[in-house]
This record gives C-alpha cells, sequence and structure tokens, in this order.
C-alpha cells in the first residue's frame, strides 16, 4: 500500500496501488478528525465523504454489531443498518466501515465495478466476514472471485494481539484446527495466545476462491504505531477511528 495522492486531503492517508485503476479508496489515518474525536463526530464523515468525492448523504455507512450481515448500500434513506459488510455498484456515493484495531477490508470486481466494505473483529473473522463478502457481491452482483481485487488494511498485528483459548476455539470450530492453527503463537501468559487477524482475513479470502496474488495487506499494526492508526486496545474508549471507503470507479484525472 502506498499513500493516497491527487485530490486534496486533510491528513495522511493510505491506498492499496492494485485497485486504484478499479475503485476510488482510502484507508484514513489518526490524522483525521474520526482518527482524534469521537467516531460519531458529523464533521469526521463529511471529511471523509469529501475526500471520496461524493456528497455526504451519499456515503454508505453502517451501525457494525461484530457480525457477517451483508447489506447494499441506500445512504440516500438515512439509516445505519446493523451490519458489518456494505455493498455497492453506483457511480454516484461511497461505502465505508470504521475500525479501531479491527481489520478494515476493501473490495473491488475488476469486472463488474461492484465494491464493498467490509470490518471484522474476532468475532467477525469466526463469524467468516472475508468470505461472507465474496458471496454477497457475487448474489447481489455476479461477481466472481476470479475477478475480485482485496485490500487488507491496517489493524492490530500478532506482534500485540493477545487472546484467551476461547477466541482459539471459536476459530477452531469455524475453519478446523488444520486451517486455523497457523493463525496462533504461544501467548506471554499461560492460556494465551497471538492472533494473526491479517493471515486469517487473507486465508479466507483465498478460501472463497480470491487467487493468493490478488490479496493486499497493508501489514501495519494499529497498536504499535501510535502516530498513525487509532487502537481500542492501546488508548480504550477515547480511541478514535480510522474510516476504510471506497466507491465505484478507478481514481479520475
Amino acid at each position: 500500500m502506498q499513500a493516497a495522492g491527487g485530490r486534496p486531503l486533510p491528513a495522511p492517508a493510505l491506498v492499496c496501488e492494485p485497485l486504484l485503476p478499479y475503485a476510488e479508496h482510502l484507508f484514513t489515518t489518526r490524522g483525521w478528525t474520526l482518527g482524534r474525536d469521537a467516531a460519531s463526530s458529523r464533521d469526521g464523515w463529511d471529511q471523509v465523504a469529501d475526500a471520496m468525492g461524493v456528497e455526504p448523504d451519499r456515503l454508505g455507512r453502517l451501525r457494525q454489531v461484530h457480525g457477517a450481515t451483508a447489506v447494499v448500500a441506500e445512504p440516500e434513506s438515512g439509516s445505519l443498518p446493523d451490519a458489518d459488510i456494505i455493498l455497492s455498484n453506483r457511480t454516484d456515493g461511497a461505502v465505508v466501515v470504521q475500525a479501531a484495531d479491527c481489520v478494515p477490508l476493501l473490495l473491488v470486481d475488476r469486472r463488474t465495478g461492484a465494491v464493498a466494505a467490509a470490518h471484522a473483529g474476532w468475532r467477525g473473522l469466526a463469524a467468516g466476514v472475508p468470505g461472507e463478502t465474496v458471496s454477497a457481491l457475487n448474489r447481489e452482483f455476479g461477481s466472481h472471485p476470479d475477478d475480485l481485487l482485496a485490500a487488507i488494511g491496517p489493524a492490530i498485528g500478532q506482534c500485540c494481539y493477545e487472546v484467551g483459548g476461547d477466541v482459539r476455539a471459536a476459530m477452531f470450530r469455524a475453519f478446523g484446527e488444520d486451517d486455523a492453527a497457523r493463525w496462533f503463537k504461544a501467548g506471554r501468559g499461560t492460556g494465551k495466545w497471538m492472533f494473526d487477524t491479517w493471515t486469517s482475513a487473507g486465508a479466507q479470502l483465498e478460501m472463497a476462491g480470491i487467487p493468493g496474488g490478488q490479496v493486499f495487506a497493508a501489514n501495519l499494526c494499529t497498536m504499535s504505531h501510535p502516530a498513525a492508526f487509532c487502537s481500542y486496545r492501546r488508548d480504550g474508549p477515547p480511541a478514535g477511528r480510522i474510516a476504510a471507503a471506497i466507491r465505484v470507479g478507478g481514481v479520475r484525472q
């Protein structure tokens, strides 16, 4: 991934270069209003909409609930659906999720132009959010996994994400021990494990049929970079949020 360019931005952001010809997108950083203040800040979302080149009422958002429900964006409705995956094939709007350690995912279909944004903490990963995002794009817009590109944004890394045995057991139940065991290594405490969310998300996208060479990860730990990213585990309730936003169509010249 690289720093976003083109339209002037209020603070640094990241983009995934292979996605740029097909979908304008970005992952914000802590310097954005959402990163400094409460995630509900209206000004912060207006800032994201402006950066994406859409009107604020065309920014499709969610009330994220740590599940695997997918919805098609209807931003003009004014409501925030209870879901963690949002899809669109409209050229007049963008879709977005927020995160502060959880994995933000952005996908684009190179053939149809359809896009998706998804949010996955450990519960979402156990529920199969990456695979459900691929399935939802197929169901709603006829997307084929071979045509998809996926970007895994900044999230807490295995270096910092210590979890209990309940998380490891949930992944084993969902994906089998042979696959899921490689997402964990022994933690610092008894019965604790270090969970690799990046590898889990990438593996699930590949299980859903996306070729490995079409899955790109930032490999940036939110907890390890306090100047750049928000981290709930590091900062607690005052932590801001990063936004992962995407819209149909490549970067406009």
